[in-house]
């Protein structure tokens, strides 16, 4: 467990919490410590109220390559060895999710198998134009995890979604955004600081309306009409509530950009 202190990097850039999947040498594949450890800096970050957005990447060559399938045979039981991993990521995406906070994926090179989830799980993704993407369960006769089943149907509909899934065939950045499983595909170089700056620009937005508005989003498909219009209700009422509410609208009506504190 020597690697994991370094396996999961988390730094502050301002108000930015920049999460860096650190496994260079397996192209960040995801194992037992890893997993811990993301889940311990997504805690870390829900514990604090001065981070305003999240960004997630990897180091080397490559976004996330998935789980470290070495080690998923290596004694023992491999539903325990997956477990360990799968666990931990679970509980990290469900505490994610429920952050106000919006997120940004910064994607370059492999992007597979969990890898592939964990980009899925951001509510937004910058990709490089070398990006890979697979979603490589079905290649090794496994089903998705880490939410990747709950999101892809969402971004692309059903049948896109079965043919992702089944068939595990790989596809570039330009196709990912045609599917609209990314929102911007920028030169390599320009990935990182794109992405970044997309962070920061949310990072002065409205963190409490922005989290209530993701989980509106999140919630309509499941909720019928009248359930719907109740639940955007109680978000407007609990949103007038902010000190940020009453600073967009005193921007707006004295026709000044809103200085917003994420409160």
């Amino acid at each position: 467990m020597s690697d994991r202190p370094e396996s999961v990097l988390l730094e502050r850039i301002g108000n930015i919490a920049v999460l860096t999947l650190n496994r260079p040498a397996r192209l960040n594949a995801l194992d037992a410590p890893m997993a811990e450890l993301f889940l311990e800096r997504i805690e870390a970050i829900a514990a604090r109220d001065d981070i305003r957005a999240i960004l997630l990447k990897g180091a080397g060559k490559g976004f996330c390559a998935g789980g470290d399938v070495a080690r998923f045979l290596a004694g023992g039981d491999p539903a325990d060895s997956t477990a360990a991993i799968m666990e931990p990521l679970h509980a990290a995406l469900v505490l994610l999710d429920d952050l106000p906070q919006p997120s940004v994926a910064c994607l370059h090179g492999a992007v597979a198998g969990g890898g592939f989830s964990l980009a899925l799980a951001c509510d937004f993704a910058v990709a490089a134009e070398t990006a890979r993407f697979s979603m490589a369960y079905a290649r090794i006769g496994a089903t998705p995890d880490l939410a990747g089943s709950f999101h892809l149907s969402r971004l692309v509909g059903l049948r896109k979604a079965k043919e992702i899934a089944l068939l595990g065939e790989p596809f570039d950045a330009a196709q990912a955004l045609r599917l609209g499983l990314v929102n911007r595909v920028v030169p390599d170089e320009q990935a990182e600081p794109e992405a970044l700056a997309l962070a920061q620009r949310l990072g002065e937005g409205p963190s409490q309306a922005y989290g209530r508005t993701r989980r509106l989003l999140a919630s309509a498909a499941v909720n019928d009409l009248a359930g719907h219009l109740e639940a955007e209700r109680q978000a407007f009422r609990e949103t007038t509530g902010t000190a940020d509410f009453r600073e967009g609208v005193a921007a707006f009506l004295e026709k000044r950009p809103a200085r917003f504190a994420g409160r």
